[in-house]
């Protein structure tokens, strides 16, 4: 790599190359070992003298800071020991420049970042399941195409052949109708959720969320500018009753409720469909993981149910295959095709190329619906033996709340607040297991979510069992408290 040397309003040219060079050996940017540019080809790069440079180098190597061996270069000293990169020298302002204070709210997501022993984090598949032979093959068949070749621009919507597979695929499994002309391939779900908001809402404009809920969305509606609205669920999903009348967009997860796992009813998504419909907002629909199912009979996507145009469908490859991936898509509506086609255009332009050829060909040859039944087979055994053990061994603690569908279970705690959930929890981390709390509107109570994508079937007993003695030990806090 050439190092970057300015001279410009410099006068002492071999000394300036000289002092920015060993600074960059200071600060750990050249490393011990790397290969300094050649005298002749940095001197052309400057229009200097070549001797010039080799002045430069010359009191470098006095110094011990660089080292010459004959026929092979110049290199940074092995003698030295780097340093790590020092911090940039700031122009001092009178002023801190000033973000929108929105994002003084907005926290990042520590909990991705730690990964534990015994981990029961949701949203997370278990990755040593992923077909990478399977996947490289498609890979590297996608790095031999002729639009890899090629090497242009992709088109916004995604590739032809991908969004093809995803509507043959979606067709067949859930039911969705549509052409390949209403998916739209993006980077995932987030930003599906940041184009829709792009094309339909203004600041101001009125979003109704799930309540309990997943909060990425509702965070990023905020960061738009929306004023979000929580809106409560009960056994049969969101309650349309209590939707505001001048919401402009209603974020949804019908098939698996996020946290607490219910399915929307059918009359509830017929009473939601006919909401919308008067008072003319759009539902997006965030089908997240309804491809593992392990009981009941499946209910109609919203999207299938609508006859006006008013869903946007949303899935994501993420909990099927890998979250690195970054391989989402949305269903539109005709009405909103063009719109937001654009949206995604000048958003980021398209997704990955090559990603998209690979999943194409890994769908049409029929490995994707191969590798979601194999892991559906592990999944349900372990959704069977972690619901058991938590009916077995914290009946006293947690009241499982039913779900036939996706890779977590939620359960109420029977007396536990919020604050000492987050408590266990913390203890639990130190105990190499990770878990998730949510607080319940209305409620003293608090809610805890239990994945089984992430941990291994054989880890569960024991991870449970730590848990326990969480569990235990804030009982008996709390009774000598007493």
């Amino acid at each position: 790599m050439a190092f970057h040397v300015s001279l410009v309003g410099r006068n002492d040219l071999s000394g300036e190359i000289y002092r920015q060079i060993r600074q960059a050996i200071l600060d750990g940017r050249l490393r011990p070992g790397e290969r300094l540019t050649a005298t002749r080809e940095l001197a052309g790069a400057l229009t200097v003298a070549r001797s010039t440079v080799a002045i430069a180098y010359e009191a470098l190597i006095a110094e011990g800071f660089a080292t010459s061996r004959t026929g092979a270069g110049t290199f940074v000293s092995h003698q030295l020991e780097a340093k790590g990169p020092a911090s940039k020298t700031r122009r001092s302002t009178s002023r801190a420049i000033r973000v929108r204070d929105v994002w003084q709210t907005i926290p990042l997501p520590p909990h991705f970042l730690c990964a534990a022993r015994y981990d029961f984090r949701t949203g997370i598949p278990d990755a040593s399941l992923f077909p990478h032979r399977s996947w490289r093959r498609v890979v590297a068949h996608a790095l031999r195409s002729r639009e890899t070749a090629v090497g242009l621009y992709g088109d916004p919507a995604g590739s032809r052949d991908l969004r093809a597979a995803i509507a043959r695929h979606v067709g067949v499994s859930r039911c969705i109708s549509g052409s390949p002309d209403d998916i739209i391939v993006t980077n995932g779900t987030q930003q599906a959720l940041d184009i829709i908001a792009r094309v339909l809402l203004e600041p101001g404009d009125v979003v109704a969320v799930e309540k309990p809920g997943y909060l990425p969305p509702k965070q990023l509606f905020k960061a738009l500018g929306a004023r979000v609205v929580g809106v409560p669920v009960d056994s049969e999903g969101l309650v349309v009753e209590a939707l505001p009348a001048e919401a402009r967009v209603v974020y949804v997860t019908p098939s698996h409720q996020f946290p607490l796992g219910m399915a929307m009813s059918l009359p509830r998504r017929r009473a939601l469909l006919g909401w919308a419909e008067q008072c003319n907002a759009v539902v997006i629909e965030d089908d997240y993981d309804s491809e593992f199912r392990f009981g009941g009979r499946p209910l109609e996507p919203l999207q299938t149910l609508d006859t006006t145009g008013r869903v946007v469908y949303v899935g994501t490859f993420s909990k099927t295959l890998l979250p690195s991936l970054r391989l989402a898509f949305m269903v539109v509506p005709p009405s909103l095709r063009e719109a937001m086609y654009k949206a995604k255009f000048v958003t980021d332009w398209h997704t990955a190329t090559i990603a998209q050829n690979a999943l194409a060909r890994f769908i049409d040859e029929g490995a994707f619906a191969r590798h979601v039944r194999k892991v559906s087979r592990i999944y349900s055994e372990r959704r069977e033996l972690l619901t058991a053990e938590i009916r077995c061994n914290f009946g006293d603690y947690l009241h499982l709340i039913p779900s036939s569908t996706g890779l977590h279970i939620a359960a109420y705690a029977r007396t536990a607040s919020l604050g000492e959930i987050d408590a266990a929890a913390s203890r639990a981390f130190d105990l190499g297991v990770s878990i998730q709390s949510f607080p319940l509107d209305g409620k003293p109570q608090a809610g805890i979510m239990l994945g089984y994508g992430a941990i291994e079937t054989s880890r569960i007993a024991e991870g449970l069992r730590r848990l326990r003695t969480c569990f235990d030990e804030r009982v008996s806090r709390r009774s000598k408290a007493a």
